[in-house]
């Protein structure tokens, strides 16, 4: 088969418009594209070395000689020299405002030691006093596992409250200032859903777990709309310099009023599609009757709820008590019967569901509500999500890829939690966790995503991740962690393009480089397919997205 031969299918849409067809805007020769219409690399054996934009639409794809053809005096001609094309990256799960807000806040997860994690909150505080100190994102494995104390930073904070989070976004450490304006103490009861972390005298630590967190949070002053428009264009352009061309947003209606502004401003240069808290349901089904469902740039008509909390604050459920805390089987983050009957309702509105589910107990039962709001409300396309879906039972895994439940994966989780997950799990649970290979196998739809700022973004890093399954120091599992449960570099591409572009309903437009999808894609420095490259160590030369150069290094 010639190449010509190969590629017609692919230029048979310029074709059939004939010689009055206009030239293409910008045309990519001489490298290696993927186009990721396959999981398979190359596609039948020939592979595409070029492409051509016309009016922010792929218009073909195919060899150099054939793509070259379409341009004209005023096209931009991008010499690729050998390097890799791949659609552009989504991310199925950021916190896009929060994410952006981070990027300024104290940063704690490189600090591996008390001393650290002491010096840097005591630098932030003398540069800022009396400015409530927020973001962290610390890990306290590292530094032998003891939680951080209110004590450990009284001292350096005196009048500046102080609250700061793990990692996971499900602990935070709380300064005595901080505890104060909130009135937590020893006579204030957990709440329904968290944990105030107390000594043996009843005195609060510090540490307070899911739901105790907002006692604190509502007396952090928000965010003003300006502070807000700042840290999207911020998020934005960190993310664009990573080759993320789009977004699923699980954040809050001020964040989608942001990114509204942006667009209407005309500085929104990456995909979003907003999700806002399940239980303001009635509000979105309201305001998409009144606006739609938005359009290529921001959309939304998707909402997200909570089951649990996570492995690491020892609050995800799970069927059987963990490992390490034998009497610890986690904790419900809402209320349950409240829960299913928002994702019923919410279902027969006709909107998107995506829930956090974590441990396998909050997962077992997320997928039992989805089943009985899809027996109530008839049969359609809905596209459940379970957001995370970390620790999965066979059983689990077999009743998704039957109801084609979407399994919404970040896989850096791997990298931050190998290290100490067998102690909280024991080896059976272990190894159905974040069982992409497993999941991938059965016919599950999966997308891949990070949690940002929960964990880092870079999509480059998440296919590392997801390929080799090894902690951050790459001791504890030299070898891979679950090694079977591994993913392709294709496979984890087509999870980080494809994937998310059929999580979020976006298929028709984008996740594949195709005649007539959105010209989104991703010049990389290095073959990211060939044999023996380390994902980290690619760069992202240049971000398209609508055919717009939106990045380039």
């Amino acid at each position: 088969m010639s190449r010509l031969a190969a590629f017609a299918i692919l230029l048979l849409p310029l074709l059939a418009g004939g010689c009055a067809a206009p030239p293409a805007d910008t045309v990519f020769l001489g490298g290696h594209v993927w186009t990721g219409t396959s999981a398979t690399y190359p596609v039948a054996g020939v592979e595409p070395t070029a492409l051509a934009i016309r009016a922010g639409t792929v218009v073909a794809v195919g060899g150099d000689a054939e793509i070259a053809r379409l341009a004209g005096p005023a096209t931009r001609r991008v010499a690729l020299n050998g390097r890799r094309v791949v659609p552009g990256f989504v991310d199925d799960h950021v916190h896009f405002i929060s994410g952006g807000l981070d990027l300024e806040e104290v940063q704690l997860r490189l600090a591996t030691t008390r001393e650290d994690f002491v010096r840097r909150i005591a630098a932030r505080a003398a540069q800022h006093p009396g400015q409530w100190i927020t973001g962290g994102n610390w890990d306290h494995e590292p530094w032998g596992g003891a939680l951080p104390e209110k004590g450990w930073i009284d001292g350096v904070t005196r009048d500046t409250p102080v609250i700061v989070s793990r990692l996971d976004g499900h602990i935070m450490l709380a300064n005595s200032q901080a505890l104060a304006l909130a009135g937590i103490t020893a006579k204030t009861p957990d709440p329904s859903g968290g944990i105030i972390d107390r000594d043996e005298r009843g005195e609060p630590t510090g540490i307070l777990r899911n739901k105790a967190i907002d006692l604190v949070y509502a007396h952090v002053p928000p965010p003003s709309a300006q502070t807000e428009d700042r840290a999207l264009l911020a998020a934005q352009q960190h993310l664009l310099a990573l080759g993320v061309t789009a977004v699923d947003d699980m954040d809050t209606w001020e964040a989608l009023a942001a990114v509204q502004r942006a667009h209407r401003a005309g500085s929104l240069k990456i995909r979003v599609h907003s999700a806002v808290p399940l239980e303001s349901w009635p509000r979105l089904a309201d305001f998409v009757a009144r606006e739609g469902r938005g359009d290529d740039w921001h959309s939304w008509g998707s909402l997200k709820g909570f089951m649990d909390g996570s492995l690491g604050a020892r609050t995800a459920l799970l069927n059987t008590p963990y490992s390490d805390q034998p009497g610890t089987l986690g904790i419900a983050q809402s209320n349950l019967d409240e829960l299913a009957e928002q994702i019923r309702s919410v279902d027969a509105a006709g909107l998107q569901v995506a829930v956090h589910a974590i441990g396998d107990r909050a997962v077992d039962w997320t997928i039992d509500t989805f089943l009985e709001a899809e027996r109530r409300n008839g049969p359609r396309d809905r596209r459940f999500r379970i957001e995370h879906a970390y620790v999965t039972s066979p059983d689990a895994v077999a009743r998704m890829a039957e109801h084609r439940i979407v399994a919404s994966l970040q896989p850096y989780f791997t990298d931050d939690e190998t290290r100490w997950l067998m102690n909280r799990l024991g080896p059976v649970r272990e190894a159905w966790t974040n069982c992409f290979q497993a999941l991938l196998a059965a016919g599950v739809p999966v997308a891949l995503g990070s949690d940002w700022p929960v964990t880092r973004v870079d999509p480059l890093w998440g296919i590392h991740s997801a390929t080799t399954r090894k902690d951050l120091e790459r001791a504890a599992t030299p070898a891979g962690w679950s090694g079977r449960q591994r993913m392709t570099v294709p496979e984890a591409i087509a999870a980080y393009t494809r994937g998310n572009a059929w999580a979020g309903f976006r298929e028709t437009r984008t996740g594949t480089l195709e005649p007539g999808k959105a010209a989104d894609l991703v010049v990389l420095s290095q073959d990211l397919l060939a044999p023996g490259v380390d994902a980290r160590e690619v760069e992202v030369d240049m971000t398209v997205v609508g055919g717009e150069v939106a990045f380039a290094r």
